[in-house]
């Protein structure tokens, strides 16, 4: 089993909420981005990655605009399910960006970052931002080509921070997403097949038909979508 959800900004409430709960080994929780629980580097905070890192089912998520990055950028990385991950703790795990993951036999594409000037934060990802962590830079984006490229342009769900920009403009945030990684985004939406794209970053829960989904509280079960 699949399940995903929204910005969780360092509240593990959400890990209480009982479809989680019922998860077995092997199954996964991913977390649309502002994952927020690796943030200060504390012996508490280390202390609550180590707990969520030994439940039996796998809790991977996606880097938002809204993460410590420099703590992110201690943890060491490594290939797993066909991809670059970042190993948290245990079966905690960043997916990293632009990378495609074998996973409960469904591909997978990642594609964490953007921009966090929902908030009041920083300017719009573009070539000039590219060197703060939260914007892809242009060797994570042609690296992102070429493993959608190998995987035939072919996947069965994308799980991302931003949306597309065409996507942000019909949920009425369009004015937000023209940047950089809104218009990639775009470009993967119409070169690449895929079942169901999540993305996390408006705080709403909402389906855009016919295939993708905003979410942010609630806890999708990816499996029952058609």
């Amino acid at each position: 089993m699949i399940l995903i959800t929204g910005d969780v900004h360092g509240d593990i409430s959400r890990f209480s909420d009982k479809k989680i709960r019922r998860l077995k080994k092997g199954d996964t929780l991913i977390v649309c981005g502002d994952m927020g629980l690796i943030w200060n580097g504390s012996d508490k905070e280390k202390k609550l990655l180590k707990k969520l890192g030994r439940r039996r089912y796998n809790i991977l998520f996606v880097e938002g605009a809204h993460e410590n990055f420099d703590e992110l950028e201690k943890y060491p990385s490594e290939m797993w399910n066909g991809g670059q991950t970042r190993v948290i703790s245990g079966n905690l795990r960043q997916l990293m960006r632009g990378n495609i993951f074998d996973i409960g036999g469904k591909k997978i594409f990642a594609f964490g970052g953007g921009s966090g000037e929902e908030n009041g934060g920083s300017a719009p990802c573009s070539e000039e931002t590219a060197a703060r962590y939260e914007c892809p830079s242009v060797t994570e984006l042609e690296e992102s080509d070429r493993n959608l490229a190998a995987a035939g342009k072919t996947v069965d769900y994308v799980v991302s921070y931003e949306p597309p920009v065409s996507i942000a403009d019909f949920l009425g945030f369009g004015a937000l997403a023209a940047d950089n990684v809104g218009i990639y985004l775009d470009t993967v939406r119409h070169e690449v097949r895929f079942g169901v794209w999540f993305f996390g970053k408006y705080h709403i829960n909402k389906t855009v038909p016919p295939r993708f989904m905003a979410v942010f509280d609630s806890v999708i079960d990816a499996g029952s979508l058609k």
